[in-house]
């Protein structure tokens, strides 16, 4: 959360947004907008979590806005309503997270501080599930760009483990768990991580790791 200094919510129901006052009591900048032609955004340093309610929505219903603002900064919803969006629509076009309606406020509480530290908050198994379905669809194999293998083999034998757990849906506890490593450890490999494969985020890390998932599955097996 140290890289995020403000965190925007787009609030357009009349009830309060109780999300917004429990992220103010753990000491986070907030800012809460009801009218969306006043929400401007100002760079990857602010968050934005949009409400389900009350928004226009897609045919997967996710808000429309949501789906505009996930192309500059990091993005995720709020108020969703069981069975009303396409988990998986959300998790490919970039959302980082969904934080339920009927959730009990210390679970939404702990998705935000999630989300906020960079993780994704989705079911573990849909995250599998969308990973090994991005991996199917690869029909033949890929011809590595020569940057792409040359990020590869800059990869630790840590770091590769770590990209498999990440694939697996394993939050960052888990992973410290079963590596017998600490948190702090496992956010310094993930950083090193992004910063050799360029990727910015989780999913975006899902992605680049595709074309190589044959040789993290035997770097496992070794």
């Amino acid at each position: 959360m140290n890289d995020i200094d403000e965190v925007v919510f787009l609030h357009q129901v009349a009830a309060p947004c109780h999300l917004a006052m429990l992220a103010e009591s753990i000491g986070l900048k907030t800012r809460v907008i009801s009218d969306i032609e006043l929400l401007e955004p100002r760079g990857s340093r602010s968050f934005y979590l949009i409400s389900q309610q009350g928004a226009a929505i897609d045919c997967n219903g996710i808000p429309l806005v949501a789906a505009q603002l996930v192309k500059h900064v990091p993005v995720a919803l709020y108020d969703v309503t069981k069975d009303s969006l396409d988990e998986e629509s959300a998790l490919l076009l970039g959302i980082r997270g969904l934080l339920f309606s009927d959730q009990r406020m210390d679970l939404q509480l702990t998705g935000l501080r999630k989300i906020l530290a960079d993780e994704l908050w989705y079911d573990r198994t849909l995250i599998s599930r969308v990973f090994r379905q991005l991996v199917s669809q690869i029909e033949t194999p890929l011809q590595l760009s020569t940057e792409g293998s040359e990020s590869f083999q800059q990869l630790t034998r840590r770091e590769k483990t770590i990209i498999q757990l990440v694939s697996s849906g394993a939050r960052n506890k888990e992973i410290a768990e079963g590596l017998c490593i600490s948190e702090h450890t496992v956010k310094a490999h993930i950083s090193s991580i992004f910063r050799k494969t360029h990727a910015r985020n989780r999913v975006e890390l899902l992605r680049w790791a595709e074309p190589f998932q044959n040789q993290l599955n035997l770097h496992a097996a070794v």
